[in-house]
C-alpha cells in the first residue's frame, strides 16, 4: 500500500486567525508530505507488511520482525502521517460538537473547561516536540497522554479522540515561542468541543 498526502478538508486560510494560512500550507505540504514519503520508503523495504492498515501497523510495531532502525522509521513517519491525518480532521472553521464526547469528558474530568485546562497545561509543559492526546482504551475509558515526537496512542492500543500537535512547525510562524497562546487559540478551531 502506498500512502499519499490526503487533501485538507478546508482551505489553508480557513483556520485564520487562530492558525495562519502560511503555517497550514507549510505544515501540510512540507511536513506531512515528508512523513508520507519516508513512511513509504521504509515500507518499500518490507513488502510483507506494506499492505497493513496504518493503525494496525503502529499497533503491532513491537511485534514486527524487522530491523530496529526500520521500526523507528515506521514509528516516526507512520506516526507523523497518522497523527496529522487525524489532526486535520478534528479541526475546522465550523463547530460540530460531539455531545457524547462532551458527556464523557464531563463525567471523567468534571467539566469541559476543567478538561481543557488539564489538557492545555500538559501541552504547554511538554518538553521539546510532541503531541498531547485524549484517547480511549479498549474499554472506552478516556486517557490523557503526553507523547514525544510523532508517537501515537495507537502504540498503546488506544484510539485517538483529540490530539494537539505542539511541534514548533505547527505554530512558530505566528506565535514564535508563545506556545501557550497557540494552545489557547487552537481550542477555537477544534470543532468537536464547544
Amino acid at each position: 500500500m502506498k500512502y499519499s498526502l490526503p487533501p485538507l478538508p478546508y482551505p489553508y486560510d480557513a483556520l485564520e486567525p487562530s492558525i495562519d494560512e502560511r503555517t497550514m500550507e507549510i505544515h501540510h505540504t512540507k511536513h506531512h508530505q515528508t512523513y508520507v514519503d519516508k513512511l513509504n520508503a521504509a515500507l518499500d523495504k518490507h513488502p510483507a507488511i506494506a499492505d497493513r492498515p496504518l493503525e494496525q501497523l503502529l499497533g503491532s510495531l513491537a511485534d514486527l520482525n524487522i530491523p530496529a532502525a526500520d521500526k523507528m522509521m515506521i514509528r516516526n513517519h507512520g506516526g507523523g502521517h497518522s497523527n496529522h491525518r487525524f489532526f486535520w480532521q478534528i479541526m475546522g472553521p465550523n463547530k460540530s460538537v460531539d455531545k457524547t464526547l462532551v458527556s464523557d469528558i464531563t463525567s471523567e474530568y468534571g467539566s469541559v473547561e476543567a478538561f481543557k485546562k488539564t489538557f492545555s497545561d500538559m501541552a504547554a509543559n511538554l518538553f521539546g516536540s510532541g503531541w498531547v492526546w485524549l484517547a480511549r482504551d479498549e474499554n472506552g475509558k478516556l486517557h490523557l497522554h503526553q507523547m514525544a515526537n510523532q508517537d501515537s496512542p495507537l502504540l498503546h492500543g488506544h484510539e485517538p479522540v483529540i490530539g494537539l500537535d505542539v511541534w514548533e512547525h505547527a505554530y512558530y510562524l505566528k506565535y514564535q515561542n508563545r506556545r501557550a497562546d497557540y494552545i489557547k487559540a487552537w481550542w477555537s478551531v477544534l470543532k468537536i468541543l464547544p
